[in-house]
């Protein structure tokens, strides 16, 4: 008479990864950990903007809110950005579709219009620097508020344009993924 041996392999069932919270929950359902994380650290949001008091259209300029580091892209004092920024704006998940002058690439503006996190963004990636190879963040591209001069003369459309769709991500980074 045989008898069978159970091995670990009998038991053993194959594992589905989880997706990501930016595909499961909704902007209002995320914790501060996860809302914080969606900013892919691009400095978009940070160029100071001008409207048109005629007809309501923003024009981005290529000049950073004075508290925006140009190597890092991200502000240098955000727990306390508004006490020296009065007109910065703290985004909320109720916040998000009023504004619609954020980046096309904006993660939040993405995730509230039920769309994905570009293969770029820092949650796919796995790294930080993806944004800046891109060319999506603004480092290398804008001066800074104090040396920039009359903001009308500093009107640029580059922000606002999604970037050229890349059918796969760099091979090191899909890697990295793993």
């Amino acid at each position: 008479m045989s008898r069978r041996t159970r091995t670990l392999s009998n038991f053993i069932r194959p594992v589905r990864e989880a997706a990501p919270f930016w595909r499961t929950k909704t902007l209002a359902e995320m914790n501060d950990k996860e809302w914080e994380s969606l900013c892919d650290g691009c400095g978009r949001c940070c160029l100071l903007k001008l409207e048109d008091g005629d007809t309501g259209a923003i024009d981005y300029t290529d000049a950073a809110c004075k508290l925006l580091d140009l190597e890092s892209c991200k502000c240098s004092d955000y727990p306390n950005r508004k006490k020296h920024v009065s007109d910065c704006i703290k985004l909320t998940p109720a916040k998000v579709e009023a504004f619609d002058w954020m980046p096309r690439t904006c993660a939040y503006r993405l995730i509230a219009a039920g769309h994905d996190l570009y293969w770029w963004h820092p949650l796919v990636s796995g790294d930080p620097e993806t944004v800046h190879a891109a060319g999506i963040s603004v480092r290398g591209r804008c001066v800074p508020e104090a040396t920039a001069g009359d903001p009308e003369d500093r009107i640029v459309t580059w922000p606002q344009r999604a970037p050229r769709p890349m059918p796969q991500p760099p091979k090191d980074h899909a890697a990295r993924r793993r």
